[in-house]
């Protein structure tokens, strides 16, 4: 028993650290970064309305000979929106089943996208997603296919290009877009953009030498991003540049990782793909595999500061009379499992399916998504696909957990010899815990077998939390009442009525329904066993459900309702057992004498 005392002990202080640990170091944490954000942006705000005019898009320093441009936009902030911003460049206009926006001319660059399917908030009139942004704004955020040339092949595509639109001027799934250049060395530029009905554009570019020597011309992509999300970011999930290129494999850069690395360069590669990721959306470049190519993660500091994942190819010749074509891809959009899982396998993208963080554990993150996302195809509810999967997982491990819980209605049995052994050899702790494995043997019973329940949920448990958090499946699903996202936390207090009292709570007074549940079902199942002899050991099961439901109440609201749907299982599996072994289920008498009051000394 010292020992079971000291596990329980130990779980006790380190979900007090965990405690302790998110409200006062990951929420100010958390606070300011957001805060550090904001003042950044108005500073930049500020900046611009003090120079008083836009000088538009400056390309900085001039790139070296054989390197890729400078990116557009390194200095310029315009104080006009969004809208306004579109409206001073020439566009041609992208209309799909799940994106609109349009191509800048001037460098043919995809620097205006958003999602139709998805918008910022669960309110019915917020505005969709805007993934791409033109450069001239605070969150500036682009992708661009171009190339580097020489003194041969004369100027060539690059960030300052304005192309003309040859013929169809709307790209849609059916009709794809030709933008056309000519230098004055005799090269033609024909790029043909094309796209799918969901979030992958086909960048397809010829190049016809009509000059009398041969020419070489590199091609090059990347994925620029001027601001970062103003959420912090967590150990969970990965955010920030990433791609899977040569043998290095899959590569992930924080933002504040790459801030102080400045560059890091991988090997050169012939397949794979690059870019930059957040939570739910990404925009990565997927190069030509006719040319080897040199991937790049890199952070700017001239002028505006900026994030970037680029590749360069090796040169590519073009003889006289002749043509040739280069192929790249572009994914910008919401990562959704299935359909990133399709890119993987239809266009043979090596590893793309990593592009979603299924983390260290993806053995059993991938299933348990499969899990309720079949379920959820069956009830149409993603709340009614996790009890169910709480329900399937309780049946996988049902033979385990009778074991354990008929070992811990065999040690209520026992439970009067165990008082005896202790009272026999009080003063002597060795023979005590001689007597009592003695004891455990004889009866043939697992001391920790109350423990085996709680073990077997705790990866269940992160794999849950993870498959909530990270897949965008589950982003503002609802499930009924007031739950509107599963993906976030219960909306609703104890502290203000449940919104009865119109007042702000701090994030950590924010104690919802569910988590009330979870904390009383943890209650009552804990109140199932007889209360511990020790008092230390009684102190941690009072407090325990308390403090895990002030911990639990800022995680998604799905989780929540996981674990107190399976603690009621868990509840109704043990009182089943119990009853069948003939153990005294000590739920009531424990309930009655936690609120009985006690005798006073003198008394």
């Amino acid at each position: 028993m010292e020992n079971n005392r000291n596990f329980f002990i130990t779980i006790a202080l380190s979900v007090l650290i965990l405690a302790v640990w998110q409200y006062f170091y990951v929420l100010p944490r958390s606070e300011a970064q957001r805060e550090a954000a904001r003042v950044e942006q108005q500073r930049i705000e500020e900046q611009k309305k003090a120079a008083g005019t836009n000088p538009g898009p400056d390309t900085g320093t001039p790139a070296a000979p054989g390197a890729i441009p400078n990116a557009p936009g390194t200095d310029a902030v315009t104080p006009a929106g969004r809208e306004q911003a579109l409206a001073t460049t020439t566009r041609a206009k992208i209309d799909t089943p799940s994106l609109e926006g349009s191509i800048n001319l001037t460098g043919a660059r995809l620097d205006d996208l958003k999602l139709k399917h998805y918008t910022e908030t669960v309110d019915k009139n917020s505005p969709e997603i805007s993934l791409l942004n033109p450069a001239a704004l605070p969150n500036g955020y682009y992708a661009e296919i171009g190339f580097v040339g020489n003194d041969k092949t004369g100027t060539v595509p690059g960030p300052e290009t304005v192309w003309a639109v040859d013929g169809n001027a709307t790209l849609t799934p059916t009709t794809p877009v030709t933008l056309t250049y000519s230098n004055d060395k005799g090269l033609t530029f024909k790029r043909t953009f094309s796209v799918d009905t969901n979030y992958m554009f086909t960048v397809s570019d010829t190049v016809q030498n009509a000059g009398t020597a041969a020419v070489s011309l590199s091609n090059y992509g990347r994925v620029t991003r001027f601001d970062k999300p103003l959420v912090a970011s967590t150990y969970v999930l990965h955010e920030g540049l990433i791609g899977f290129t040569g043998t290095e494999g899959l590569q992930e850069h924080k933002y504040a990782s790459i801030e102080k690395d400045k560059q890091f360069t991988p090997g050169k590669s012939t397949d794979g793909w690059l870019g930059i990721t957040d939570k739910y959306w990404a925009v990565t470049l997927v190069p030509t595999e006719k040319q080897p190519f040199q991937p790049r993660y890199a952070y700017f500091e001239d002028g505006r500061h900026r994030y970037q994942s680029d590749f360069l190819t090796d040169p590519i010749t073009v003889d006289a009379g002749q043509s040739a074509t280069v192929e790249s891809e572009i994914f910008a959009g919401a990562k959704e499992v299935g359909k990133i899982n399709a890119y993987a396998e239809d266009r043979h993208i090596k590893r793309f399916d990593l592009l979603i963080d299924w983390g260290w554990f993806h053995f059993i993150t991938k299933p348990m998504f499969w899990l309720i996302d079949t379920l959820y195809k069956f009830f149409g509810n993603f709340g009614l696909a996790i009890l169910a999967t709480t329900v399937i997982v309780k049946a996988i491990f049902y033979p385990l957990a009778n074991k354990s819980y008929a070992s811990m209605a065999n040690m209520k049995k026992v439970q009067p010899k165990m008082l005896e052994i202790r009272e026999k050899y009080a003063d002597d702790k060795m023979k005590q815990q001689q007597a009592m494995m003695e004891l455990y043997k004889t009866e043939k019973i697992n001391p920790l077998a109350g423990c085996w329940p709680v073990a077997l949920q705790i990866p269940v448990f992160f794999s849950l939390y993870k498959v909530l958090y990270i897949t965008i499946e589950m982003r503002h699903a609802p499930f009924f009442g007031w739950i509107q996202d599963l993906a976030a936390p219960d909306p609703t207090s104890l502290f203000n009525l449940f919104g009865l009292i119109p007042v702000t709570l701090p994030h950590m007074l924010m104690i919802g329904v569910w988590p009330l549940i979870m904390g009383v079902t943890m209650f009552l199942q804990m109140r199932m066993n007889p209360t511990p002899p020790d008092p230390t050991q009684a102190a941690i099961f009072t407090w325990m459900p308390v403090i895990f439901t002030f911990m639990m109440a800022g995680f998604p609201a799905g989780l929540v309702i996981y674990w107190a749907w399976n603690n009621t299982l868990s509840i109704l599996q043990q009182g089943v057992i119990m009853k069948r072994q003939g153990a005294k289920i000590e739920l009531w008498d424990n309930l009655v004498a936690l609120f009985r009051k006690k005798p006073s000394p003198a008394e």
